[in-house]
């Protein structure tokens, strides 16, 4: 403890010498102005205010949540931020749909105050904050406005006209995967602190400029004061949690409370070994202190995500019997789909191989295990209410809710592998008329080495194979596809000379956009196959999903300014996609199998409705997970994390809940209440 009361003593030395609070006038919370831009402080003038606000109207328009800001001398008291933030939001009545950006400018403290029932999730907020503190900490007012507007845009899949984060067309995986290298570039270098006068308007840094040790360690003392305070709030919170919710209910948040103790204690080691007697060298006490505000960094991510959690179940809890008719609701509009998803299914697998279709081959069945699932849940949940047990109810209304969501998604990827078969069978057709083009030019350039025979020769090869699965039942388009795509590589590096330049730059157009429209459909079908079989797929599965979203988007970023990197990109994409359907699959026929958890809950994988669902909930990662996030990432079931890759993948895994129903959509508005801000 000693060790903890000295670094408390350290932060609030830190906040006397460094002018954290100044002389100037405390502001209380001032009604908001009539435009979105509020600017008490005097930071801005009349044209710049009237400019952010145009760029808030923009925001509104692509996504329908508002932004406001408001810059002030210093807040009421000199650690409010949050409390101070957060009644300026409630007293001007904004909603889960309207974010407040408060600064104040003399004090050098920020919030961004969010209803938790809003379309940004928790970690998301944090995000926000994290790309906007290198604005202010250089006195960039305008941009620290600019960056918070740009980076909720490109949250919400908005930027650049993007299709929705759970769009069919992967948009989930490559949203998510944005945020994680907007947020990488950001908080990547070092975690910079510059004390700077108050300026009306400051021009961007062209970069970040170097912390000074002292501040860097001052930066850090202050992450500890502040992960330590939330570790024992957390604390105070698992028992209210555990006595509300049950045992059960509270695993993850006791494991997340546990890294972060873990995490805690190794940040206050490193913090002892900086403040023992023995000199340090400045590099390493640069690279300590900066390892004890990654710690914190996560250790408060991990808290926070959990924290959520607790909110929407309480949310649930108190409008119990209203969640549960819209759950009831939606169930029934999942289990009607199911007969259709299976109609679509009988139809491809006429026309398919069953290669083709692995990766939906059992998701009716799937559908119905999740649907079982869900209507035992409810039946609790009706017994809890009526007994006077919200708590009780809540967790059962959370479990059936993503068990029903899971199921929709199930339904969903049969229709969505289907567009993308189809999307493949069109481009094959295209690509062999080219591709009959393409050899009958061949034949007429000269041929001294035999490079051209052979090319011809291996291009004729892959056509024809490709007719003769085409017109069969036996069809594997997007496989098919990638052999054309190799053969017109191969082709064109010997017709390469007889086209112009603009010609050559239309052929590479056209087939990296092929390529990463194929490299998209193997993406979204294997995320679709992890996400509702989370429960079973371990991590080298998860591992190449990730890596082919990343390939991808890094395609779709070069494809204009660099096709043939980009081809390699999306190329590379495709191949790990594949392989991680394959893991995938490995593992959950290992789950499934005879004397594991499948023989032991009764009954194999596409079993129908055995164990009231039960298997089928164990499979989807509901058990393991819903009880705490729904089925989100983070701990054994959930597909990654945004903040660890969780948020990051649309629907199931990721997107904060599976298949498009949001947590906390029952009921009204949220809280305001979340640890973050902090001085800049």
């Amino acid at each position: 403890m000693r060790a903890r009361w000295a670094v408390s003593l350290a932060a609030a030395l830190a906040i006397v010498f460094t002018g954290a609070a100044t002389a100037a006038s405390a502001t209380p919370p001032p009604p908001l102005a009539d435009s979105y831009i509020t600017d008490e402080a005097g930071v801005l003038t009349d044209q710049e205010a009237i400019d952010l606000s145009t760029r808030m109207t923009e925001t509104y328009r692509t996504t329908g949540v508002d932004i406001f800001v408001v810059y002030v001398d210093t807040f009421t008291s000199p650690d409010d931020s949050e409390a101070w933030a957060n009644q300026l939001a409630n007293d001007n009545g904004l909603g889960p749909k309207q974010y407040l950006l408060a600064v104040a400018v003399d004090s050098r403290q920020f919030y961004l105050s969010a209803d938790s029932s809003g379309p940004l999730s928790v970690p998301q907020v944090s995000q926000v904050e994290d790309a906007v503190k290198p604005q202010l900490t250089a006195g960039d007012w305008i941009g620290a406005a600019t960056t918070a507007a740009g980076t909720i845009d490109q949250l919400l899949g908005t930027a650049g006209g993007g299709a929705s984060p759970t769009g069919a067309d992967g948009g989930g995986v490559i949203t998510g995967i944005l945020v994680v290298v907007v947020i990488a570039l950001v908080i990547g270098g070092v975690i910079w602190l510059i004390r700077r006068r108050r300026r009306p308007s400051v021009t961007a840094p062209a970069g970040p400029p170097q912390i000074s040790t002292a501040d860097l360690a001052r930066e850090a003392s202050s992450a500890l004061v502040a992960t330590d305070d939330a570790v024992k709030t957390s604390e105070q919170e698992l028992g209210f949690a555990k006595a509300q919710f049950g045992d059960a209910a509270t695993a993850e948040f006791e494991q997340a409370l546990a890294r972060a103790s873990q995490n805690l204690t190794q940040a206050f080691t490193l913090k002892q070994q900086l403040d023992d007697e023995v000199p340090d060298a400045e590099e390493q006490t640069r690279a300590w202190n900066e390892q004890i505000i990654q710690l914190c960094r996560e250790a408060n991510d991990g808290l926070d995500e959990k924290a959520e959690a607790f909110d929407e179940l309480r949310k649930l809890e108190q409008n119990a019997p209203e969640a549960l008719a819209r759950v009831r609701e939606a169930r029934e509009t999942a289990a009607a789909g199911i007969a259709g998803s299976e109609a679509s299914l009988t139809a491809l697998t006429a026309r398919y191989s069953a290669d083709a279709l692995a990766t939906i081959a059992d998701n009716p069945d799937q559908a119905r295990e999740r649907i079982a699932f869900a209507d035992a849940r409810l039946t609790e949940a009706e017994t809890d209410i009526g007994a006077g047990r919200g708590g009780e109810a809540a967790v059962g209304i959370r479990a059936a809710e993503d068990a029903v969501a899971q199921a929709v998604l199930l339904e969903q990827a049969v229709d969505k592998l289907g567009a993308d078969l189809a999307a493949a069978d069109a481009g094959i057709t295209s690509l062999l008329a080219e591709l009959e083009t393409d050899m009958a030019t061949a034949a007429t350039l000269p041929d001294a080495d035999g490079r051209v025979a052979a090319a011809i020769a291996s291009t004729r090869q892959r056509v024809d194979a490709a007719r003769a699965t085409s017109n069969g039942s036996d069809k594997r388009p997007l496989q098919t596809l990638e052999s054309l795509q190799a053969a017109n590589t191969e082709i064109d590096a010997v017709t390469q000379g007889v086209r112009d330049a603009a010609a050559q730059a239309e052929r590479a157009r056209q087939q990296v956009g092929q390529t990463i429209l194929q490299a998209q459909a193997q993406v979204s079908a294997a995320e679709d196959y992890i996400t509702a079989r989370r429960g079973a797929v371990g991590a080298e599965a998860r591992t190449r999903l990730a890596e082919a979203g990343a390939s991808l988007v890094q395609a779709q970023q070069l494809q204009a300014v660099d096709p043939a990197q980009a081809l390699q990109q999306a190329q590379r994409s495709a191949q790990l996609a594949a392989e991680a359907i394959q893991r995938a699959q490995d593992d959950v026929g290992a789950f499934g199998g005879g004397g594991g958890l499948g023989g032991m809950l009764g009954g194999g994988q596409g079993g129908g409705n055995s164990g009231g669902g039960m298997l089928g909930a164990v499979l989807g990662g509901i058990v393991i997970n819903s009880m705490l996030g729904g089925g989100r990432s983070g701990g054994s079931g959930g597909l990654g994390g945004s903040g660890g890759l969780g948020g990051m993948f649309g629907g199931g895994g990721g997107g904060r809940s599976s298949g498009g129903m949001r947590p906390g959509s029952f009921g009204g508005g949220g809280t305001r209440a979340r640890r973050g801000g902090g001085r800049f």
